[in-house]
């Protein structure tokens, strides 16, 4: 379950899953809703917990899945996936611009 995993890179990270939700612009009852209901969030959701987090994709969505090391950038085809699902029209440019925004808000968390 989605849940599980989240809940457990929050505890890595030292935060709880209200703060971490509210960190990457979620709801601070997000949580408890991917608990209650076994939800999974939707691709643009993925990609800015998967930057929070410093995890691919993949590692979010298998709880079996080793953790990327930090600041490890995730592959194109499964960036591209997770902002914009199966849509193949989708320039290079646009995810290059995606790519400089997850890295000034990793810096930007490191600086604080």
């Amino acid at each position: 379950m989605f849940y599980d995993k989240f809940k457990s890179l929050c505890e890595k990270k030292g935060v709880s899953c209200n703060r971490a939700a509210l960190e990457v612009g979620l709801s601070s009852a997000t949580p408890t809703k991917w608990k209650k209901t076994g939800a999974t969030p939707d691709g643009a959701t993925l990609a800015r917990l998967s930057a929070y987090f410093g995890v691919s994709v993949g590692a979010l969505l298998d709880a079996g899945e080793e953790t990327a090391e930090e600041g490890r950038p995730m592959g194109d085809e499964a960036l591209k996936f997770a902002l914009w699902g199966d849509c193949g029209d989708i320039s290079d440019e646009d995810l290059e611009d995606v790519k400089r925004y997850a890295a000034f808000i990793r810096e930007r968390k490191r600086k604080k």
